[in-house]
C-alpha cells in the first residue's frame, strides 16, 4: 500500500470511528455530518469524499476487508461442492464482522431510520465478489442450479439475522447462521429431478 492509500484508509477509518462513537452515545438520528467531520477534524466536503451517506459509514466495509474475503474465496478447494464453499464462506465473512454486526443490530435497533434502510449487513462489494467467485466456479450451462444455491446462502443468512434474539450473542448468531446454512443445504444439495421449467 502506497503512502497516499495509507493516508486515505487512515482518514476513513477515522472518519467512521469518530461518527460510531457517536452514534453510541447520542444516537444516529441526533448526529449531523457536520458533527462527524468536526469530530473527526475533517471538512463536510471530506466527509463525502469517502461516505456516501451517515448510513455508509455505519454499513460501509473496512476498505482492507475485502483481501480477507478474497482469500476465504480463493481457499475454497476447486472440487468442493459450490453449496459447501458458499456456506463456508459465509461463515468466513460473518466471522470477520465480529466486532460490526452486534454494533450494527444495536443502531439499528436504536435508529427508525437505520431500522427502515435498505442497506444490508452484507454491503454490495462482497455480493459482487461472491457472484464473481460463484460464476468463476460454475461450469457452461449450470448457471441457473448456480444462481439458485448463491440465492438460497443469502436468504440462508437474512434468515439467520432477521431471528438473532435480542439477548443472544454473536456466538448465537454465527450458530443460527450455521443452522439455517444446514438446513437450506439439505434441499440446495439434492440433485433435482429436471433442470428444465415445467
Amino acid at each position: 500500500m502506497s503512502l497516499r492509500e495509507r493516508k486515505k484508509l487512515a482518514a476513513w477509518r477515522a472518519i467512521r470511528t469518530a461518527a460510531l462513537q457517536l452514534f453510541e452515545e447520542r444516537g444516529f438520528e441526533a448526529v449531523s455530518v457536520e458533527e462527524i467531520a468536526a469530530a473527526a477534524n475533517v471538512s463536510r466536503s471530506t466527509f463525502f469524499n469517502y461516505f456516501a451517506s451517515k448510513e455508509a459509514v455505519v454499513f460501509d466495509q473496512d476498505p482492507e476487508q475485502r483481501d480477507h474475503w478474497r482469500a476465504i474465496m480463493a481457499a475454497r478447494p476447486a472440487d468442493e461442492p459450490l453449496w459447501d464453499s458458499l456456506a463456508a464462506i459465509l461463515v468466513g465473512f460473518n466471522e470477520l464482522l465480529g466486532d460490526r454486526i452486534p454494533l450494527q443490530r444495536r443502531l439499528k435497533d436504536r435508529s427508525p431510520a437505520l431500522a427502515q434502510s435498505s442497506w444490508d449487513v452484507v454491503g454490495e462489494q462482497f455480493l459482487t465478489d461472491v457472484r464473481e467467485w460463484t460464476a468463476s466456479r460454475t461450469p457452461e450451462g449450470d448457471t441457473m442450479i448456480a444462481t439458485l444455491q448463491l440465492n438460497m446462502s443469502f436468504a440462508a443468512q437474512t434468515t439467520a439475522y432477521q431471528t438473532w434474539g435480542a439477548d443472544e450473542s454473536f456466538d448465537d448468531y454465527l450458530r443460527r447462521l450455521k443452522h439455517c446454512l444446514h438446513q437450506a443445504g439439505t434441499g440446495a444439495m439434492s440433485p433435482p429431478a429436471s433442470t428444465s421449467p415445467s
